[in-house]
């Protein structure tokens, strides 16, 4: 089942839902344990009416299977399935053109929550994938005759849920092209945590983690920052995860270059797209999830980071790095994580020219809202703009 919000600022709210305990700590976490929280919004997504503004008369319509070659597909996707590509991080995108009036997007199974924006010319809608399999849904708004251009955009995040892309529909007789292939100038790619995901950017004055709809990737500072850049990116990062400890019972040295986000998982092909440019920016959780449970900070942190980073190196000999700090908190209040981060920055760039470091001067004591993500997008731009690697793009 899914539902289609046309205000992507407007919040879903559920008569039925039981809003969750929201009481933050200093690091702006809730008191639940994340999988917990998924746990419940699922339950909740599945209770709430579904919402359709316009229907499609299946006779007169033509499927474009996902298989199809003229989809062209961006991001760390599971292309295992042809027919039902699993669309899983943050800021995969699935794009086409079509010919017609006519337009409904299809979806295989999904699991947990999967919110999208739809893209068609000028138009963007809010997508909510529930929990099921084998989902239609038509486009809510009119279209005039002749060719259109969509791009499908995963906004929630990878640990949140996972939907399989089916295709589209259109009407009979119609036609379908490549889109016009994008004139990126770099590839960026981003770890990170909550704060890289986006997480919470579109909520009120608390964090809530029940609905993963006001969690929008394409509002975060890795987005923003890649935008300014022109540029193609995989953000890989997973809410409430950590270098050696998080709210999740994953570490970042686990999933990083894993096809979805666990440690159990396969590995993705990083050969097949490697960045210019790869941004790393953790710490938050380790320092929180401490705190929060009366723990020292973890002493194994500097390893830890250095063994991340190095394993990156290892798999993208050519690319820059930059390393971040910060964005909450955690990076701006914590002097044991300042100072653990600091060695490993100290130790990988001794021994890697092509490894420097920005920290963050905006930070937020919850998650970083929009206007936090457009503050911390705009610092870094502006620094970067600044480093020699970037006055020239290798694309160009």
């Amino acid at each position: 089942m899914i539902s289609i919000h046309r205000n992507s600022n407007s919040r879903m709210l559920c008569p039925v839902a039981h809003r969750a305990a929201s009481a933050n700590t200093r690091a702006g976490w809730p008191r639940r344990s994340l999988t917990a929280l998924l746990c419940g919004a699922v339950l909740v997504a599945s209770a709430c009416t579904s919402r359709v503004s316009r229907t499609i008369d299946a006779s007169g319509t033509a499927a474009v299977s996902a298989s199809d070659a003229r989809f062209r597909y961006e991001g760390r996707i599971d292309r295992a399935e042809p027919a039902s590509p699993a669309l899983i991080w943050q800021a995969s995108r699935v794009s086409i053109d079509f010919e017609g009036t006519q337009l409904a997007v299809s979806f295989g199974k999904a699991s947990g929550q999967n919110f999208f924006d739809l893209h068609v010319d000028d138009d963007v809608q809010v997508i909510e994938v529930k929990e099921g399999a084998n989902a239609t849904i038509a486009y809510a708004s009119p279209l005039s005759a002749g060719r259109h251009h969509l791009e499908l955009f995963k906004r929630s995040e990878a640990n949140a849920g996972v939907a399989r892309f089916a295709g589209i529909e259109i009407g009979k007789g119609k036609q379908v092209w490549a889109s016009a292939a994008p004139s990126y100038a770099w590839r960026f790619e981003f770890f990170g945590d909550s704060i890289t995901v986006g997480a919470c950017n579109e909520d009120g004055e608390a964090d809530q983690w029940e609905t993963r709809r006001t969690h929008n990737n394409a509002n975060s500072w890795a987005t923003f920052t890649a935008q300014a850049f022109q540029a193609d990116w995989r953000n890989i990062a997973v809410s409430g995860m950590g270098i050696t400890m998080g709210y999740v019972p994953v570490l970042a040295g686990e999933v990083w270059d894993r096809m979805y986000p666990s440690a159990t998982s396969e590995k993705a092909d990083l050969t097949a797209w490697q960045p210019d440019v790869v941004f790393v920016n953790f710490g938050e959780n380790d320092t929180s999830f401490s705190h929060r449970n009366g723990m020292p900070f973890p002493p194994s942190f500097t390893d830890g980071y250095v063994s991340l980073v190095q394993g990156i190196r290892r798999a993208y000999p050519q690319a820059k790095i930059v390393l971040l700090r910060g964005g909450m908190g955690g990076g701006a209040e914590d002097l044991n994580l300042r100072a653990a981060w600091e060695a490993a920055v100290t130790k990988l760039e001794a021994g890697d020219p092509a490894i420097s470091h920005y920290v963050f001067k905006h930070w937020s004591a919850l998650h970083p809202r929009v206007a936090d993500d457009h503050a911390m997008a705009d610092e870094l731009v502006a620094w970067l703009r600044g480093q020699i690697f970037m006055m020239k793009s290798p694309r160009s």
